[in-house]
């Protein structure tokens, strides 16, 4: 068999699993910054993690986070890391609010994932449930959501990051809220994600997992987490709804 010929069986099987994901799907969790918007597409990410790394340099927290840590250009990373060795502090609480601060600042500038729109808004339409699982502040989430006129097809089903912040992603337990709230079964359901994050939450919650990778090293690290079905647009999600499945 040639190697196109192998490449064309390749994309038919995984054309047809994204047609069976979307046919079982009667609630379909979204991860938010990624296949929703590009949260900080205007507002630095690097930045934010730059400038929470150096506040809490300010309140003598120089030591909190190794070199790599300090690096980062993820500002959960910093987040994460300082709950880790502070768990329930003040500090956590302090930083915590801070991006959530600085999301709020991101959403004017938040650039809207290419089909995402009309996708939500077919799905819906077909009377699928939607819900947001996310890591990002369930603030930031609502206010980006109702600037794009999207807020009723999630509303009220937007389970984002809180004070306690053990059970963020991987950890399964926004997918676990979303599912008891809507009433459903976790093979009824589909997570859509980018991270390899995403896709673990979504295997422990026993959840369908849907790839989403705006670029090749997204795809990459999706493919390497054990993610099978990978999309690097929306479009085919939506023609596949459009075309009645």
């Amino acid at each position: 068999m040639t190697s196109d010929a192998t490449k064309t069986e390749a994309v038919t099987a995984e054309t047809e699993e994204l047609r069976n994901l979307i046919a079982d799907a009667h609630v379909v969790l979204w991860d938010f910054d990624g296949p929703i918007c590009r949260l900080f597409a205007g507002h630095s990410a690097e930045r934010v993690a730059d400038e929470l790394v150096r506040w809490l340099e300010g309140q003598g927290q120089h030591g909190v986070l190794t070199g790599p840590e300090r690096q980062s250009q993820d500002p959960h990373v910093v987040l994460r890391a300082v709950d880790r060795r502070h768990p329930g502090s003040d500090l956590v609480t302090e930083l915590e609010a801070r991006l959530t601060e600085e999301e709020l600042r991101a959403v004017p500038s938040a650039q809207p994932t290419p089909y995402a729109d009309p996708l939500i808004r077919t799905w819906k339409a077909l009377g699928s449930r939607l819900a947001v699982t996310t890591n990002n502040s369930p603030l930031v989430v609502r206010e980006y959501l109702d600037g794009r006129d999207l807020g009723g097809c999630f509303a009220p089903h937007v389970y984002g990051r809180t004070r306690d912040l053990k059970p963020l992603k991987p950890d399964p337990h926004c997918l676990n809220r979303a599912l008891s709230a809507t009433g459903a079964a976790p093979d009824r359901a589909l997570m859509i994600g980018d991270t390899p994050a995403d896709h673990e939450a979504s295997l422990r919650a026993g959840v369908p997992f849907l790839g989403y990778a705006r670029n090749a090293r997204k795809e990459k690290l999706l493919r390497e987490s054990g993610a099978t079905v990978v999309v690097d647009s929306l479009e085919p999600v939506l023609r596949t709804l459009r075309d009645g499945l």
